[in-house]
């Protein structure tokens, strides 16, 4: 179990408050893993004591991070041989995610 600095307890209580809970992903299990509904982010700790992003916000495709690829004319979200189709609505929700966190994020390494 790492110890956690006050800047990175600061961040998870912004995390938490924002509506982000811990997960474990492998092969992320070193690291700290948050999610919000059906969306994941990786991230790990940085020499200022905080947090950064070691795997970018992605859909979860059966628990795990998924990643965005054509098939043609369309887009899923694919992991190993599930995948999930990348509607608006679900690009919309991961954007969301991803602008959340990185906000806390940027916040946090700004002090």
């Amino acid at each position: 179990m790492i110890e956690l600095t006050p800047l990175q307890i600061a961040t998870l209580e912004k995390l938490f408050a924002a509506g982000f809970r811990p997960i474990a992903i492998p092969p992320y299990e070193s690291a700290l893993c948050v999610h919000r509904g059906e969306c994941a982010a990786a991230l790990t700790p940085v020499k200022n004591g905080d947090f950064k992003l070691l795997a970018p916000a992605a859909y979860l495709v059966d628990g795990k991070l998924s990643v965005r690829v054509k098939r043609g004319k369309r887009e899923v979200f694919v992991w190993k041989d599930k995948e999930m189709e990348a509607t608006p609505e679900r690009l919309r929700i991961l954007e969301e995610f991803r602008k959340d966190l990185a906000a806390i994020l940027d916040r946090a390494a700004a002090r």
